[in-house]
């Protein structure tokens, strides 16, 4: 029988150490704010409802909760006292009676799916509580695990922990999961006769005991348990993210010539038998298939991009780009709501933006697309086996015909039908001798302001 399963997402806290104008779990790890990827790692462990407890910038979070893929319910902390105080914000939706209820943190983000489903098996099997903990290199600050044997007496927090319990190394990392049917009666019991004064969740695993209920602990790697409180604990997570990321997709087939150097969005999806050189930076919404080469120094956001491709160096491809196989887009080059079918080739130094590039067309270096009047955006279309000479200007909109030809130097403003040849340029005088007329002249004004 399937379980049920709440939850509990706590992402109320102020972060006032982030120094900034933002609540701290609407800052970004790979592309994605601290709070949805917790979000996901509950949805992936099989939630069917999440409880988000909100505070500050509670819309803006429980916008992020809404497109996480599940039900998703907000209830907002009005008061700070503790975490068990935090989880009862979500009374109403604990007392609705699943089978499991999580709780997590909203500042989390590597923590693992799978740890939470390890923990939740232990519920299914007859726990009451199950404690997710760690092995800290350094304990300090952290709650203890305080064990007999293979039975988890109590946690410590580390400002109530006695000299002795300040040397044990195993540490609660804060996730814990609960029986559903006794989440809330084990939660009203705690109290806040602490140094602190609030309310802990961390009592529940004595309050458990002392009803004789079954109370464990499930081990996850420090890494996952890692919370974000300031700028350099955001980048640090940035950074074990990527090396866990770059890992993965080693591992799936996907060559990284300098792994260091490439810096993957939260949603990057790359087929085996792909290149990326060094220093390639991945923003949201990128595919790549197999075969492709992404040459050092590119950038690229919302692109898709078929097999054997090449791309860059040096290329910038932004949201709505297309690339279609075999096709070319070298270096210096912009593309930005644009398609490149089959084996066109942009090499060098162009801009296209809302566009439409066809089957083995060419288009030469210093081509762009000027599809912006200051108020609108209008599309360019170059057909199939058209060629786009050098420095041309395609002034938006327009059509560029199958087989058309444009020389050098154009600027085009009218259709080109196909297999015509357009020239939009002034025709070219010749003076001779006027060229030594003019740097004589100005040899002399120089001379003259010396």
């Amino acid at each position: 029988m399937t379980r049920t399963c709440l939850s509990v997402v706590l992402a109320a806290g102020e972060g006032t150490r982030m120094k900034s104008r933002r609540t701290k779990v609407l800052h970004e790890v790979a592309g994605l704010p601290l709070v949805s990827h917790a979000l996901a790692s509950s949805v992936e462990a099989g939630a069917d409802t999440v409880a988000l407890v909100v505070g500050r910038d509670a819309e803006a979070v429980t916008a992020l909760g809404q497109a996480a893929g599940a039900s998703v319910q907000s209830f907002e902390q009005t008061e700070r006292l503790g975490t068990a105080h935090a989880v009862l914000a979500a009374r109403q939706a604990i007392a609705e009676g699943y089978d499991d209820v999580v709780v997590l943190f909203g500042d989390t983000p590597l923590l693992s799916p799978d740890t939470l489903r390890r923990a939740r098996i232990h519920i299914a099997d007859g726990a009451a509580v199950c404690v997710v903990g760690f092995e800290a290199a350094d304990p300090a600050g952290y709650g203890r695990l305080l064990m007999e044997g293979s039975r988890l007496l109590a946690i410590r927090e580390d400002k109530d922990a006695s000299a002795d319990e300040k040397r044990i190394r195993l540490c609660n990392s804060g996730v814990m999961a609960l029986d559903g049917r006794k989440a809330l009666e084990l939660l009203d019991r705690v109290g806040n006769a602490n140094a602190k004064g609030e309310y802990y969740l961390t009592d529940v695993v004595e309050i458990a005991r002392a009803d004789d209920l079954d109370v464990r602990v499930v081990l996850a790697d420090e890494v996952e348990t890692l919370g974000v409180n300031t700028r350099a604990d955001l980048a640090r997570v940035e950074h074990l993210w990527q090396e866990r990321r770059r890992a993965e997709m080693m591992v799936a087939g996907v060559t990284l010539v300098a792994p260091q150097t490439v810096f993957f969005s939260h949603d990057t999806a790359i087929e085996a038998d792909v290149v990326i050189e060094p220093n390639v930076v991945f923003g949201p919404g990128v595919s790549i298939s197999a075969g492709t080469v992404i040459h050092a120094f590119s950038h690229l956001e919302g692109a898709r991009i078929a097999s054997d491709v090449s791309i860059g160096p040096f290329a910038r491809l932004r949201p709505g780009t297309e690339i279609e196989p075999k096709a070319r887009v070298g270096n210096f080059v912009e593309t930005k709501n644009t398609k490149l079918a089959a084996g066109a080739k942009v090499n060098h130094l162009t801009y296209l933006g809302d566009a439409s590039v066809g089957p083995r067309a060419n288009i030469g270096a210093g081509t762009i697309t000027c599809n912006y009047d200051g108020f609108n955006k209008y599309r360019t279309s170059i057909g199939a086996d058209a060629f786009v000479g050098s420095n041309s200007a395609l002034v938006a909109p327009v059509v560029i015909g199958d087989g058309a030809y444009v020389g050098s130097g154009s600027v085009v403003t009218e259709d080109v039908p196909d297999e015509a040849l357009a020239i939009g340029r002034a025709r070219q005088v010749t003076k001779p001798g006027r060229g030594a007329e003019i740097n004589a002249r100005n040899a002399e004004r120089k001379a003259g302001r010396s």
